[in-house]
């Protein structure tokens, strides 16, 4: 069971809506005693519920900040070692509890290498519940330190503001995410689409998924988390499915997942051959690592259309002699024209 300190600030901006509160918890201190690869190393789970579930007041998440602290949740320690930090909430739920019509996830962030920190434009949040229960997961990793004697937790401050407290009205948003695929098993060719519909090859020789497989209509598997061999590998995959968007709709903030040896993850209208939205990877020159990974932050956002294609491009340099994991995901947050705050 993950041990948690709960404690409650509140900050005011000169030019915030509201106070900007903000919900820290510190997970279970995680011994790291010898290396682990993305996803394998120790994590848990906790039950996080912001504002006054009592009152099951209206509340706006405005941002989420992960680091690694020591055993004592003070110390800083190397963000090399965090895996993930993430925060979920239930859909079906959600959607009983606060009127939209978006096809929300139940992801609401992911931090990992190269981003410790969302904050979105001022004035836009996602609404939930204070009664709903939210799901933080923390896992950490150790690619560099062998052997490893570190006692490390993660620090996660959920930040807020409640509806009662607003000076103005906020603008609603939903996450949608796009993500790389690769081929498993089956004729190559693209996600959803039927065997030579597209130019290219899926990928190249990839690893077993695990709980990242996805089947298409078309009889093969697909993996979220694949392997890199030595060298450079370029991925495409048509993510217009996986937006599924029923109308236009304005993106105001896009975080992005990758993993060390990343070049870069764009997006990419087919339909205009324009790009959308180009993230940058750094990496650590000295160690295995993400510095760096560019996001996108807009007030006035980016259009995306809903009969336009889409298409998400990433790039890993694989450095080493020997094959590495990867991932490439978009996590994109649209304002949602549909809610309607009581």
């Amino acid at each position: 069971m993950m041990i948690s300190t709960l404690v409650l600030f509140a900050v005011v901006g000169a030019d915030s809506t509201a106070p900007e509160h903000h919900r820290e918890v510190l997970s279970p201190v995680y011994k790291v005693d010898k290396k682990y690869r993305s996803m394998m190393g120790p994590q848990s789970s906790t039950e996080v519920k912001l504002g006054d579930p009592k009152a099951d007041e209206l509340i706006w998440i405005t941002g989420y900040e992960a680091t690694m602290v020591g055993a004592d949740g003070r110390t800083p320690q190397p963000q090399e070692f965090m895996c993930h930090s993430n925060l979920d909430l239930d859909p079906v739920k959600h959607r009983r509890a606060v009127p939209s019509q978006a096809a929300i996830s139940g992801r609401l962030f992911t931090l990992s290498q190269g981003q410790f920190e969302i904050r979105f434009p001022e004035g836009f949040g996602i609404p939930v519940r204070s009664s709903e229960a939210l799901s933080l997961t923390t896992q950490v990793l150790n690619l560099n330190h062998d052997p490893a004697d570190f006692d490390v937790r993660h620090r996660v401050k959920i930040l807020f503001r409640r509806h009662r407290e607003l000076k103005r009205p906020m603008t609603a948003l939903f996450q949608k995410s796009v993500y790389g695929l690769a081929l498993l098993e089956g004729e190559d060719g693209h996600f959803g689409h039927a065997p030579g519909s597209h130019e290219g090859q899926g990928c190249l020789e990839k690893a077993n998924a695990s709980d990242h497989e996805y089947a298409d209509a078309f009889g093969r598997r697909f993996t979220g988390h694949w392997v890199v061999q030595p060298g450079r590998e370029v991925n495409r995959t048509p993510v217009t499915r996986l937006l599924a968007l029923p109308q236009d709709a304005r993106v105001h903030y896009i975080a992005v997942h990758l993993h060390p040896f990343a070049q870069s993850l764009t997006l990419i209208d087919k339909t205009t051959n324009k790009t959308v939205f180009a993230s940058s990877a750094e990496n650590f020159a000295d160690k295995i690592g993400l510095k760096r990974v560019d996001y996108l932050s807009s007030p006035k956002g980016i259009m995306i259309h809903h009969d336009h294609d889409y298409e998400l491009v990433s790039v890993y340099e694989n450095t080493t002699d020997q094959p590495q994991d990867s991932m490439a995901v978009m996590y994109m947050y649209f304002a949602d024209p549909s809610f309607r705050a009581p």
